[in-house]
């Protein structure tokens, strides 16, 4: 698929930037497509070329051309090791895949389709997906989704790089191993422009929502025409919290991969090993929270909203009749 940009001496930036991932629980896709490791502690992730700080290049990183360019969300094996538990799959938590692709001017995704669900938050720039013959633009704060089977393609035909955050349903397929995939025939699925289809949900519509709402932590849940959760196995949703308050503490069945879309604020995690953690975060940081843990958002601005999306797996929780929660302690 070539997703890459080569660069003058781009061996040794290359070569610092692969070194540079550990730290942030990340680890180049295109090396691992066939030992992916777990995640099953909480964790935060950072993002490719830390474009907080205005890192927008792409790299030649010598992958084979029909691999993406995406940076797998991991915890490494010593972190496992002390959690007495190692599964080799594409885990970021026990049921959530996760990770950051970037698609530089000019690169396509050729078409293909594959069993496997999967959902996208569009993190920055703008670019386009087209599915089952309707070609859809993707912006930022955008949520995409491609269903089971059906034919897509992605690519960039602006003038500076687009970076979104890919969820899957793929450690499911560890205990069903199912997830058959097809390239299509040409690189591009024959499709047509549209602006709108039930596979794409605008930032602008969501926040809407939510600032209309006037409690201090609001949720917005993504469903489809239907009125149903947007698959069977991963459901979205955003949440508001208003400046210098915070959500109730909550804790639930379901594993989340959360990203910040815009404001500061921390979030305290006590997984099911009792270790209370803190992450700081802002926005375009990611972050992944493992199942039965306790969770409170806290927003530290005095004068801006903070924004989360959060990804989980509650309808493939539900589905199996398996949903047991805390309620909240107003």
């Amino acid at each position: 698929m070539g997703l890459s940009m080569a660069t003058e001496d781009s061996d040794i930036p290359m070569e610092e930037y692969l070194q540079s991932l550990p730290k942030m629980h990340m680890e180049p896709l295109w090396t691992r497509m066939d030992a992916m490791r777990l995640s099953t502690l909480p964790f935060h992730g950072g993002q490719p070329g830390d474009r907080r700080d205005g890192g927008k290049k792409g790299f030649d990183v010598g992958k084979p051309s029909n691999e993406y360019e995406s940076l797998l969300l991991v915890y490494f094996l010593s972190d496992l090791l002390a959690y007495h538990q190692i599964v080799e799959a594409p885990h970021t938590t026990d049921t959530i895949y996760g990770g950051l692709q970037l698609v530089n001017p000019g690169e396509v995704a050729p078409a293909h389709r594959h069993i496997a669900y999967a959902a996208r938050f569009i993190i920055d720039g703008n670019g386009f997906t087209a599915v089952e013959g309707k070609k859809l633009p993707l912006m930022r704060g955008d949520v995409v989704v491609t269903p089971t089977w059906h034919w897509h393609d992605h690519g960039n035909e602006s003038t500076e790089p687009v970076v979104w955050l890919d969820v899957l349903n793929l450690p499911l397929f560890t205990y069903a191993p199912v997830n058959f995939a097809e390239s299509y025939e040409k690189a591009r699925y024959p499709s047509v422009e549209v602006s709108s289809a039930d596979w794409r949900h605008p930032w602008h519509k969501t926040q809407d929502t939510l600032d209309e709402s006037t409690d201090k932590h609001s949720i917005f849940h993504y469903k489809d025409s239907r009125g149903r959760p947007l698959s069977t196995t991963i459901g979205v949703q955003a949440e508001r919290v208003s400046p210098s308050s915070s959500s109730q503490p909550s804790q639930e069945v379901n594993s989340f991969l959360y990203h910040c879309y815009g404001g500061q604020g921390h979030t305290i995690v006590t997984p099911p090993n009792g270790e209370r953690l803190v992450f700081h975060w802002r926005g375009r940081d990611t972050f992944a929270v493992p199942a039965w843990s306790s969770v409170q958002h806290f927003n530290e601005s005095g004068t801006e909203p903070a924004y989360l999306v959060g990804f989980h797996d509650r309808p493939f929780i539900d589905n199996l009749g398996l949903r047991a929660y805390i309620p909240s302690q107003k």
